[in-house]
């Protein structure tokens, strides 16, 4: 009723133009639900400052997304802020959480992978900066089909919680904490499945990935995220790699060179025939075994 609907980009899949006019914007209730309820659970808490730090996070990434979106519908156009307007605001938010995350020793001086304990020092701010706008953007990209990145942040969220509780049992706000989220993009992901009523739009995919990354920074959870969440950055890596190689082919031959149909990745399954809701569903199945096998292989006992 209020206009607010999915506007499509003119160089995606053919078949996405059925999805014109769907709408967006979903970000916008079903994340703030889940920081609310964070917020009413530990407001008494002893550890209330960190998940008030993280709720901060989160929301003002899901703002970065709402102005992307707001501006996007406002054109009439599939781009809303710039590439670099969108990366100075995640580099500017990020920059402020670590800064407070430093000052109230919320985030260890250390990575642990496996069962081994790399103390990087000072160099962990800079890292952890890297893996806020690293994860962000991943799932940015990977909202792309309906109910892919809904489903997978579900099993994500999920699998950092038990991976929270295997290695620190006595964690009673982390763990937690994740269970709300993967419980709000459950509800959610009743909305987005295909056929999606509602997109979630920037202001969810970049909410989803702040919280991410800031609750594995301060549960120590860097490389558990990396492997739980490899399809986020397969989606990353492979946009990546189809800008790199096509800028050096057209540097080298003259004429730029594809190495995927097109990116991220999902759409390259789309274009060779593979039906929409088999690719999220074989995505989904993909995140469910990484984290099954990090919480075979890679957590303590």
């Amino acid at each position: 009723k209020i206009k607010i609907k999915q506007i499509i980009r003119e160089e995606g899949p053919k078949n996405h133009y059925q999805k014109q006019g769907t709408p967006t914007m979903g970000g916008v209730f079903f994340i703030p639900v889940g920081i609310i309820i964070n917020n009413i659970l530990y407001f008494s808490n002893e550890n209330y400052k960190m998940i008030l730090t993280l709720s901060c996070l989160i929301l003002l990434f899901m703002f970065i997304g709402f102005i992307d979106d707001y501006l996007s519908l406002k054109k009439q156009f599939n781009v809303g802020l710039t590439p670099n307007q969108k990366l100075i605001l995640q580099l500017f938010v990020s920059l402020i959480f670590i800064i407070i995350c430093a000052s109230y020793n919320f985030i260890p001086n250390n990575i642990q992978i496996a069962n081994k304990i790399y103390n990087i020092g000072n160099l962990i701010y800079p890292l952890g900066i890297f893996v806020l706008l690293a994860e962000s953007n991943s799932t940015n990209l990977t909202d792309g089909l309906d109910g892919l990145l809904s489903g997978c942040s579900v099993l994500i969220f999920t699998g950092l919680a038990i991976n929270i509780l295997i290695e620190n049992p006595s964690n009673n706000t982390l763990a937690p904490a994740c269970i709300i989220m993967a419980g709000a993009s459950m509800g959610f992901l009743f909305l987005n499945n295909y056929p999606a009523k509602l997109f979630m739009g920037d202001s969810g995919s970049l909410a989803l990935g702040a919280s991410l990354g800031g609750i594995a920074l301060i549960s120590n959870n860097l490389w558990s995220l990396l492997i739980m969440g490899g399809i986020l950055a397969v989606e990353s890596i492979s946009v990546i790699i189809q800008v790199s190689v096509f800028k050096i082919s057209k540097k080298l031959k003259g004429k730029g060179h594809k190495l995927f149909l097109m990116t991220p990745i999902h759409h390259h399954f789309e274009l060779k025939g593979n039906n929409e809701t088999q690719i999220v569903m074989s995505f989904w199945l993909v995140t469910l075994l990484l984290v099954i096998i990090n919480l075979i292989f890679f957590t303590n006992a």
